[in-house]
């Protein structure tokens, strides 16, 4: 049975045209055969954009020279162009604001730590759940990405490792978060190839681990079902906020269309199918949801429904300027902690990084716009 995935309503430009990353490894090849190219041709460009983060097929040197801009022509359109780049935590964080031909503006945040260095992403340019609280939610819909745009986000970070643009010298990107803007499974069909492309082994994919993606939605039941039977180790993110349904309502929109309880359970099926845990994200505001009691009822919902299969991620709130929502102090952060704990439910506070450089999402395009 097919489940209806929900997209996101509201205007939208059309896509970008046809790119390379947008094409599977057999549409590929027979787009090469259209050119009159023999079909290892087709891996020699997928070793190249993959491989070497090489997007231009005129400094594929290995390639006829009169093929070049014939490939170029027909499987390299111009997608997204940086326009702006902000850095902190002294470099270690890089924020880019990429603009695309038609207009559309949208970001990606690159994070070095010690150990790994993560890329968060943008599925939609702006998004149509409305959260009140985040920045992208007012911004609105623009368009949905398309798999190449998301995906040219992964190759660009990729490289810029590889180059030792972050302080540290050259490295490896090693995560993956659908965690930027929009709403990844409103964008479903795209965001699973840019998935595919970037957990792929080599030819046709960056060979990330699936184990090191993850992605991040306000809690569109069908489609985490749908995302639980493809044969998937990614992990799941659901932006929870609240455990009751009467503030969720308010804080997360889509709540009115799909319940906590329907909810938790597209979660519980996630984790039975997966055997992956699944992260519960909290933005903490204050003097909104950061009670006592509702750490304790979160704490009992989570034990109850999902057990030794779920993790909280608490995460200070990152106010937009002019917003009515602060974070909250960190004496009450501390406390709704220990209370979701004690309920026997891991519980974790989230590194914010790059808070003095409008990190939240959408804040960096809400002042291009």
């Amino acid at each position: 049975m097919t489940i209806p995935v929900p997209v996101a309503r509201g205007p939208r430009r059309g896509l970008p045209p046809t790119h390379f990353a947008d094409l599977t490894s057999d549409q590929v090849k027979e787009k090469v055969k259209e050119l009159g190219l023999p079909a290892f041709r087709a891996d020699q460009i997928a070793r190249h954009y993959y491989d070497r983060f090489e997007a231009d097929p005129l400094e594929m040197t290995d390639l006829p020279k009169d093929a070049r801009e014939k490939i170029k022509d027909a499987l390299f359109p111009e997608l997204l162009s940086p326009t702006r780049y902000i850095e902190a935590d002294g470099g270690a964080t890089r924020k880019t604001l990429w603009k695309s031909p038609d207009g559309t503006v949208l970001e990606s945040v690159l994070m070095r730590y010690p150990d790994r260095a993560t890329l968060c992403i943008s599925s939609q340019a702006g998004c149509a759940q409305n959260c009140p609280f985040c920045a992208t939610g007012q911004l609105g819909i623009q368009r949905q990405l398309s798999a190449a745009e998301i995906v040219e986000q992964v190759r660009v970070a990729a490289a810029d490792m590889e180059s030792g643009v972050l302080p540290g010298g050259p490295g490896r990107l090693s995560n993956v978060v659908f965690m930027g803007m929009g709403e990844p499974l409103a964008n479903y069909k795209r965001v699973l190839s840019a998935i595919r492309q970037i957990t792929s082994p080599s030819p046709y994919g960056f060979g990330i681990s699936q184990r090191n993606i993850t992605v991040s939605t306000v809690g569109v039941a069908p489609a985490i079902r749908r995302l639980a039977d493809e044969d998937l180790a990614v992990t799941l993110a659901i932006s929870l906020h609240c455990p009751d349904d009467e503030l969720r309502n308010t804080l997360v929109p889509a709540n009115n269309r799909w319940p906590l309880a329907d909810v938790i359970d597209a979660a519980r099926y996630y984790a039975d199918r997966t055997g992956r845990r699944v992260s519960i994200e909290y933005a903490l505001i204050r003097d909104v949801n950061d009670q006592a009691w509702r750490a304790d009822m979160l704490g009992s919902l989570l034990h109850r429904e999902l057990r030794q299969m779920v993790h909280v991620n608490l995460i200070p709130l990152n106010p937009t300027p002019g917003s009515e929502w602060d974070a909250s102090p960190r004496h009450r952060q501390d406390e709704f902690v220990k209370r979701v704990r004690a309920k026997g439910v891991p519980c974790t506070v989230r590194d914010s990084r790059g808070q003095d450089i409008a990190a939240a999402c959408g804040q960096l395009a809400a002042e291009e716009k």
